[in-house]
C-alpha cells in the first residue's frame, strides 16, 4: 500500500515537474518571440526614418550646411548600426531554444561588439561637437559663418570618426574584453567587478563626453539668457518714392543697406553697377530669422542628445553597478530593457528631427509631394 502511494507521489511530482518545465519553455519562447518582434520594429524604424532622411538631406540643395551635415553623419552612423549589427543580436536570440546563445565564431563576435561600441562613441563624440558648434552660432555668429563650410565638417566628422576607433579598438586586443554577454544577448564589454576588470575607462569616458555636452548647452542658454535684451540685428531698408528716401535707412545708410544685401524694389540710380555681397560667408550680423534658425536647430540637437542620455541611461548604470558592486545582480527584466533602450536609440534621431524642426518638415513636404499628398496643382494659366 505504501509502495503505491510512493508511486502516486513520485508519478504527481513528475508530472508537476514537466508542466513547469513545460510553462517555462513557453515563456522562454513567447519573451523571446516579443524581443524578435520589437527588434524587428526598431530595425525596420531605423532603416527606414534614417534612409529617408538621408535621401533628404542629400537631394535638397538648401539643407547642405554645416549644421545637416552632422546629421547625415548620424543617420549614416545608424542605419549601418541597424544593418549590421541588430541581424546578429536576432541570430544570437533565436539561435538556442530557452535561451539565447551565439551562432557565430568569437573573431565574429568581437567584430559585432567592436562596431556597437564604435557606433555609441561616435555618437557621444560627435553631439559634443554639435554642441560646440551650435554655441559658436549663437555666441560667435561671424566667426561660425566664415569657418563652419564643408571641409571644416568633414574635418570634424573624420576626427569624430578616429577618436570613437580609438576608443572601440583596444578590446580587441583584450584591453576590456568583447564577449557574447548571455544575460544581454549581445557581444560587447564584459563589465566585471572594478579590482578584475578594465573597462572602467571606457565607461567614464562616455559618461564625461555625455555631461561635458550638457554643460556646453548650459552655457549657450545662459548666453542667450544674458543677452535676451539685446535683439538681433533687424536691418530695415530705406523707402524710395521717386528716388527720395525716407524711413529707417534714409539718414546715410541706404546704399549701405544695399550694399549688405538687405535693399527691397529697384536698385538706386547711385547703386547701379554695384555688385550686391550675397554670399553666406560676407554676413557680419546674425539677423533675426537667422538667429531663429539658429535656436530651432539647437532644440531639435539638444532633443537628440537629452535622448541618447535617456535611453543609455539605464543600461549605463546597469554597467556600472556590475562594476562597483561586487556580485551584484541586476534583475534580468531591467537588464533587458536597458539594453532594448539602448537599441531604440538607432531610430529616434530622424523622428525628433522631424518633430523639432519645421525646416526639415517643409523640405519634405517640397521634395516628396507625391508620398504626402500635398503635390501643387498646376495653374491653368501663366501671367505673360
Amino acid at each position: 500500500m505504501w509502495g503505491h502511494v510512493n508511486s502516486q507521489m513520485a508519478n504527481t511530482s513528475a508530472s508537476f515537474g514537466e508542466s513547469s518545465a513545460s510553462l517555462q519553455s513557453d515563456a522562454s519562447a513567447a519573451a523571446s518571440a516579443v524581443k524578435l518582434a520589437s527588434l524587428a520594429l526598431i530595425t525596420g524604424v531605423s532603416l527606414l526614418g534614417n534612409a529617408s532622411l538621408s535621401l533628404l538631406l542629400l537631394k535638397d540643395s538648401s539643407l547642405h550646411k554645416a549644421p545637416y551635415y552632422f546629421l547625415l553623419d548620424l543617420c549614416l552612423a545608424d542605419v549601418v548600426r541597424s544593418a549590421v549589427c541588430f541581424p546578429f543580436v536576432m541570430a544570437a536570440i533565436s539561435g538556442a531554444a530557452g535561451g539565447s546563445a551565439w551562432p557565430y565564431s568569437a573573431l565574429c563576435c568581437k567584430i559585432v561588439a567592436f562596431m556597437s561600441v564604435l557606433f555609441c562613441f561616435h555618437v557621444a563624440f560627435l553631439l559634443f561637437c554639435v554642441s560646440v558648434t551650435r554655441y559658436m552660432a549663437i555666441a560667435h555668429h561671424r566667426f561660425y559663418y566664415k569657418r563652419m563650410n564643408l571641409c571644416t565638417c568633414a574635418a570634424v566628422i573624420c576626427m569624430v570618426w578616429t577618436l570613437s576607433v580609438a576608443m572601440a579598438f583596444p578590446p580587441v586586443f583584450d584591453v576590456g574584453t568583447y564577449k557574447f554577454i548571455r544575460e544581454e544577448e549581445q557581444c560587447t564589454f564584459e563589465h566585471r567587478y572594478v579590482k578584475a576588470n578594465d573597462t572602467l575607462g571606457f565607461m567614464l569616458m562616455l559618461a564625461v563626453i555625455v555631461g561635458t555636452t550638457h554643460v556646453v548647452y548650459v552655457k549657450m542658454l545662459c548666453f542667450v539668457y544674458d543677452h535676451r535684451k539685446m535683439k538681433p540685428a533687424q536691418l530695415v531698408p530705406a523707402i524710395s518714392q521717386n528716388w527720395t528716401f525716407h524711413g529707417p535707412g534714409a539718414t546715410g545708410q541706404a546704399a549701405a543697406n544695399w550694399i549688405a544685401g538687405f535693399g527691397r524694389g529697384p536698385t538706386p540710380p547711385t547703386l547701379v553697377g554695384i555688385r550686391q555681397a550675397s554670399h553666406q560667408g560676407n554676413r557680419r550680423l546674425l539677423v533675426l530669422d537667422e538667429f531663429k534658425m539658429e535656436k530651432r536647430i539647437g532644440k531639435m540637437y539638444y532633443m537628440i542628445t537629452l535622448t541618447f542620455l535617456v535611453l543609455w541611461a539605464p543600461y549605463i548604470s546597469a554597467c556600472y553597478l556590475r562594476i562597483f558592486v561586487r556580485g551584484s545582480p541586476v534583475p534580468q527584466l531591467y537588464l533587458s530593457a536597458a539594453v532594448w533602450m539602448s537599441f531604440a536609440q538607432a531610430g529616434a534621431n530622424p523622428i525628433i528631427s522631424f518633430l523639432f524642426n519645421k525646416e526639415l518638415r517643409m523640405r519634405l513636404r517640397a521634395c516628396f509631394p507625391s508620398c504626402l499628398g500635398t503635390q501643387t496643382p498646376m495653374e491653368p494659366y501663366c501671367v505673360i
